[in-house]
């Protein structure tokens, strides 16, 4: 495998970026849910 070039190297730095900022989002609203749909108990 050789060096890859730079255009190469900033698209899939922008793929992971996007990937991380999706898997926060899903996790973000997966907390939501859980907090509309358990209320805390007194």
């Amino acid at each position: 495998m050789g060096d890859k070039s730079p255009k190469a190297k900033d698209k899939a730095k922008k793929q992971d970026t996007a990937e991380k900022n999706q898997k926060q989002a899903n996790a973000n609203e997966k907390a939501a849910k859980q907090a509309a749909n358990n209320p805390k108990k007194k």
